[in-house]
């Protein structure tokens, strides 16, 4: 999560290989299902460059071929509600988390799980000067964040054990311990919401709560603010304001037979 202030340097969008691949990856996990040539078309690649991603994304599992396209691979298996794809769940979350900057005057976002990383796939900016973004694309950690947290509660069991067998504890400073982990995942599950305060950025505010199917955890819709504007009273309406989002988004989701 960065502000408005913490623009990264031109240098950091440099188009790298790894930055290439990284995109191509999430084209993939967006469409669900994609053609090599439309993935050409879409990122603007050579057939060939695409191929060889697909070939090296292949051999590692994180996509898998099926006749003539590609999805996610076994190494990268969503879990439940993989069904829905991004798209999808982009498109019905749109108006929603309008709705919600409209009401509460902070960012909004809707991220997804994408192997062991919470990944922002949309967001509705706040209109204010200072304010907190996640721009789509970004890749955060399970274990920090009420966005990433709420992924993690309602992930398959073996997802958390493979996030506490990495060595996460030295990631960051303030990654917690595997039993305040354990006792805060069962806390999201509990209540069906996450908040957290200042986790990726120092003097942020993090509301969450997951979006469902009847299969499972698809996403899940966060508000981000600072902490100076997000006090005990606008924590506790936007917790109220979120989970009727996912609820909205949900019912949506359920009426789109084509999803």
């Amino acid at each position: 999560m960065t502000t408005a202030r913490d623009h990264p340097p031109e240098e950091a969008a440099e188009d790298t290989s790894l930055a290439r691949g990284l995109r191509l990856l999430l084209t993939v996990a967006d469409r669900g299902e994609v053609r090599a040539d439309e993935l050409s078309s879409a990122l603007n690649m050579p057939l060939s460059t695409v191929y060889r991603y697909l070939r090296t994304l292949g051999d590692f599992g994180f996509v898998d071929r099926h006749g003539p396209q590609f999805r996610l691979g076994p190494r990268l298996l969503i879990g439940t509600g993989a069904n829905v794809s991004s798209e999808r769940l982009i498109r019905h979350s749109d108006p929603v988390l309008r709705m919600l900057v409209e009401e509460t005057g902070e960012t909004a976002v809707v991220v997804r799980r994408i192997g062991l990383s919470c990944v922002c796939l949309h967001q509705v900016e706040s209109d204010a000067p200072l304010r907190v973004r996640l721009d789509p694309g970004a890749m955060l950690p399970l274990y920090a964040g009420a966005p990433g947290r709420v992924l993690l509660a309602f992930a398959p069991a073996e997802v958390l054990d493979e996030v506490i067998a990495q060595d996460w504890s030295r990631a960051a400073s303030s990654a917690p311990t595997e039993r305040v982990l354990r006792d805060a995942l069962a806390a999201v599950v509990t209540a069906g919401l996450a908040t957290s305060k200042g986790e990726l950025i120092e003097g942020s505010i993090a509301v969450a709560a997951p979006v469902f199917r009847a299969d499972g955890i698809v996403g899940a819709i966060a508000l981000l603010g600072p902490a100076f504007r997000c006090g005990a009273a606008w924590r506790a309406r936007a917790a109220r304001r979120v989970s009727a989002a996912a609820q909205a988004i949900n019912a949506a989701l359920a009426d789109d037979r084509s999803s």
